[in-house]
């Protein structure tokens, strides 16, 4: 039996965190082969960011993938000591032993395969192996070169890692007790989901839930690897992601409320209204490895439209450097940037056979006197911009609406 665990960074923030981790591994060592992926710990990816921008305005992102590597290589080396503590045999490995080998894109690599050979080698030795999350190397031996995964990226190590050797249990272990119908620190009657589908927690980790990284649900949508997210200090049930089955909780069609304060406005305005616009305007976006959301055009007057969308807090300079030459070949009027927004979106398999949830969505806002900069949708997902400082009157209000309290 093969067990893959993670441990975020507030799990082994400090080092009585970590080797209370490493108690917690060698129980469930006792009864199955363990794998198990560490993030840094606590604030030290921040850290290293900060200092690397006291250095640098503009950080290389080769430079920053070796730098914020280092922090899971400390933690992994950290968990493994204590391991040898307790009289367990364990050994910690960087996301490149471990055979993670990714595209050659800084800062946000993908994985393109896992070579599992030194894994299973050292799991025949009775080993726990502890590798470091977040990173990979690139598959060129000669000069190969460390990359990050991106923000959250541990979750997808440890679900790659449990699809590539097709482990029988997932166990994503965080500061929570599972998926919530809201942020609890929001909504003090936010409950937690027993299961929630693959589609609906990428849904909610998309639109700002921080439980789950977005990447790692995929992976296990696609690998079918049901994925337990549980409390690493507390024994108690978690939310379990899988395939949506006929013993999931349908009663109601909105399973939560997801909301995202990282995330900035960026308007193009007096653009030519004219096909090929948009298209030169986003591809560059792509290219510099943005992501944008939330993208609204106008209808053009007088030959001109506003065109605007949302980019992550931390993408911000990179996008508007991105813009910038494009902006100016199409003489754009102005480029305006907001920072005073967020996103809040309602999620649920069920709104895509059930009518009326838009409209009880701004029934809702209206009521709490909260304005609707912009809206977007999915099947299973409404989405809304509203201004940053309304966030907490927005989700609480659309809590009480759907009566997500009740079970």
């Amino acid at each position: 039996m093969i067990v893959v665990q993670k441990y975020g960074g507030s799990s082994v923030a400090t080092t009585e965190k970590i080797a209370a981790v490493a108690k917690r591994v060698a129980e469930r060592a006792k009864e199955a082969c363990v794998v198990v992926v560490v993030s840094a710990m606590g604030d030290t990816t921040d850290e290293l960011i900060s200092m690397a921008r006291q250095l640098s305005s503009m950080p290389e992102d080769r430079e920053m993938d070796k730098l914020l590597a280092t922090g899971e290589q400390a933690s992994s080396a950290l968990l493994a000591m204590a391991m040898h503590d307790l009289g367990i045999r364990a050994v910690s490995l960087t996301g490149g032993q471990a055979g993670i080998i990714t595209e050659r894109t800084a800062g946000r690599a993908r994985i393109l395969k896992i070579d599992v050979k030194r894994l299973r080698e050292e799991l025949n030795k009775q080993n726990v192996v502890v590798v470091a999350g977040f990173q990979g190397i690139t598959e060129n031996a000669s000069w190969a070169d460390i990359t990050t995964l991106g923000r959250g990226g541990s979750d997808t190590t440890a679900v790659a890692l449990a699809a590539a050797l097709k482990a029988d249990s997932c166990e994503i272990f965080t500061d929570v007790d599972g998926v919530y119908t809201a942020d609890p620190r929001i909504e003090a009657d936010a409950r937690k989901l027993d299961t929630i589908s693959y589609e609906e927690m990428l849904e909610m980790a998309g639109q700002g839930a921080r439980v789950m990284h977005s990447r790692a649900v995929e992976l296990g949508e696609l690998y079918d690897v049901d994925i337990l997210v549980a409390n690493s200090t507390k024994d108690v049930p978690g939310t379990v992601i899988k395939k949506e089955d006929d013993e999931m909780e349908v009663r109601n069609p909105v399973r939560g409320i997801a909301h995202d304060t990282d995330v900035t406005r960026i308007t193009v305005a007096g653009v030519p209204d004219q096909p090929g616009i948009a298209s030169r305007l986003f591809a560059t976006l792509a290219h510099s490895n943005i992501n944008v959301d939330v993208i609204v055009q106008n209808v053009g007057t007088e030959g001109l439209a506003d065109v605007s969308f949302t980019v992550q807090d931390a993408d911000l300079e990179k996008a508007k450097k991105a813009i910038g030459p494009v902006t100016s070949e199409i003489e754009a009027r102005e480029v305006v940037v907001d920072q005073n927004v967020a996103k809040v979106s309602i999620v649920g398999s069920g709104i895509r056979s059930n009518p009326g949830y838009a409209e009880k969505m701004f029934t809702a806002f209206a009521a709490a006197e909260i304005n609707i900069l912009s809206i977007t949708t999915s099947e299973i997902r409404i989405t809304c911009l509203i201004a940053r400082n309304q966030v907490k009157n927005a989700v609480r209000a659309l809590h009480r609406a759907f009566e997500l309290e009740k079970a």
